[in-house]
């Protein structure tokens, strides 16, 4: 159950988010300010100031065209963009390296997370810690501030820097700060959080979707893994593990479905809801709804995939669609099993359970390839018929109730396995793995391995358990195999690390110039 239709509760407090350094806002009495010493003053309007910062997550994630969530899968190797050629070409071309500064996507998820911090550093600046209520939102804040620092810099390398908001016109215009020092400040919040949030149990059940002492954990963990730093990463992952907070679902084909909403392999998720009904009048294009229409966005497209109904799918428009590659990958791996079943389906078994291949002809009646499509449908976030709001006049097409899982926990073992192999703690990155892999019922490694071998075994086990979750393509470069993996679809080393810095954020900002870009771009 969703928190009281939580992402309507949204007070004027939120209007005072903006992109960072926007000249534009500068312009105009800036009325969303928080305009007294009084508000917040009532425990339920601090409440209300970090819902509208849930609420700022799942229109940056969702937003229709400009989803952070599917624009952090597109460059990688497991999924093509999809549709047509020319349909929502942003997206095309940060499927094939053709995405450039002034991307519209790039553009708008830069401004979503920047949009999240300052409403944090609002909460922090202006809330006073005058009870352990009030504590806890604060420390929700630092932690979901932490998260958005880490996934711009994840995204777009040194990113210019606030932990308070502007006041005045200088303020608004800062250099690139350095990864390091933002990776500092990264650490300090979730550390801060981590030492007052509630454990997961702690949180009422209408409340579980809030951040807890696991989520900061595990987000800590992950900043450490991507530095490098493998003691700091195991450590802090390993009391994710001990704490017996959170378990891997039995049934993997439940984690993407209403069954395992924030259940107990949920670390950290954004939620989207189905209570509206939308129907095609009253649907909230532009990322104004609270349904999440990126499962429709990815939902295999009619009338080229026939008959859907019979794998209990409704159609959706094309988009992400999986490539040939991750299919070898699971063949490879022998990973046939409910892991595999809830990822993928092949063409062949597409056909045998009742669906058709209906190809468009070209003019002398001869069959034309799909764009993008390589022989499999994605199983994981599809357009499950049950898994929308199909009451009276709702559209099932704009109602799909489906969380993104940002964290979830089989990522925190596979991550902890990871940095004990690198500290040349090899039983114990076995055991992790070995959770996760009995999970998908493979056989478990049970005998000493090299590092080297380990360390393969686990980067295939991220690929696979991973696959369409954001993680892939950000993975390969931390690993330093984006070139050799990802060349062959035009990724080019020394540029492709990073998107570029938006055009519109160098052109309002007098500290950031052209020569300040991201290489290459």
């Amino acid at each position: 159950m969703k928190l009281y239709k939580c992402f309507k509760w949204i007070p004027a407090v939120l209007l005072i988010i903006m992109p960072a350094c926007s000249d534009s806002f500068l312009e105009v009495d800036p009325a969303g300010r928080l305009s007294s010493d009084i508000y917040p003053a009532t425990d339920e309007e601090v409440l209300s100031t970090i819902i509208g910062v849930y609420d700022l997550m799942q229109w940056n994630y969702g937003r229709d065209w400009n989803s952070a969530y599917f624009a952090k899968n597109l460059p990688a190797d497991d999924c093509n963009a999809g549709s047509s050629a020319s349909d929502q070409l942003p997206y095309q071309n940060l499927d094939d390296f053709k995405n450039e500064a002034d991307n519209p996507v790039t553009t708008a998820i830069w401004e979503g997370f920047y949009k999240a911090v300052n409403q944090c550093n609002t909460i922090i600046e202006r809330i006073e810690p005058t009870s352990d209520f009030r504590e806890q939102i604060i420390a929700e804040a630092k932690a979901i501030r932490a998260w958005n620092y880490f996934e711009l810099v994840t995204l777009f390398g040194d990113v210019p820097f606030y932990t308070v908001n502007p006041t005045s016109v200088a303020d608004y215009h800062k250099p690139r700060a350095p990864r390091a020092d933002i990776y500092s400040q990264i650490e300090t919040d979730l550390e801060d959080a981590i030492s007052v949030l509630p454990l997961k149990s702690e949180l009422p059940e209408n409340q579980k979707f809030r951040v807890s002492r696991g989520t900061a954990q595990a987000i800590l963990g992950k900043v450490y893994l991507y530095q490098e730093r493998w003691n700091d990463a195991h450590t802090v992952l390993g009391q994710v593990i001990s704490s017996q907070e959170y378990g891997l679902e039995p049934d993997f084909g439940d984690v993407w479905k209403r069954a395992g909403e924030l259940g107990t392999e949920s670390v950290f998720e954004v939620l989207y809801t189905s209570q509206e009904g939308y129907d095609w009048g009253n649907f909230g294009w532009g990322g104004g709804a609270e349904s999440n229409i990126h499962v429709q966005l990815m939902g295999p497209r009619a009338p080229f995939f026939g008959k859907l109904d019979t794998i209990g799918i409704i159609p959706g428009w094309g988009f992400n669609l999986p490539t040939a590659s991750i299919g070898e990958a699971f063949d490879d791996m022998g990973d046939q099993g409910p892991r595999y079943e809830a990822t993928i389906m092949s063409e062949s078994e597409f056909i045998a359970a009742g669906g058709e291949i209906n190809p468009d002809t070209d003019d002398d009646g001869n069959p034309m390839p799909a764009h993008d499509y390589e022989g499999y449908l994605r199983m994981k976030y599809t357009t499950f018929a049950d898994q929308t709001n199909t009451s009276g006049a709702s559209i099932p097409e704009l109602n799909y109730t489906t969380n993104w899982r940002l964290i979830r926990y089989a990522d925190v073992l596979l991550m902890a396995a990871e940095a004990y192999n690198e500290d040349d703690d090899e039983a114990s990155a076995r055991r992790e793995l070995n959770k996760v892999r009995e999970r998908a019922e493979l056989d478990t490694y049970d005998s000493p391995m090299s590092k080297e071998d380990l360390r393969e075994a686990i980067k295939a086990e991220r690929q696979l358990e991973l696959a369409f979750e954001g993680s892939r393509y950000w993975d390969l470069v931390r690993w330093g195999d984006a070139e050799e993996v990802l060349s062959p679809l035009g990724f080019v080393a020394g540029k492709h690390e990073h998107f570029p810095i938006p055009q519109t954020e160098i052109s309002s900002n007098n500290e950031i110039s052209q020569e300040d870009q991201n290489p290459g771009f």
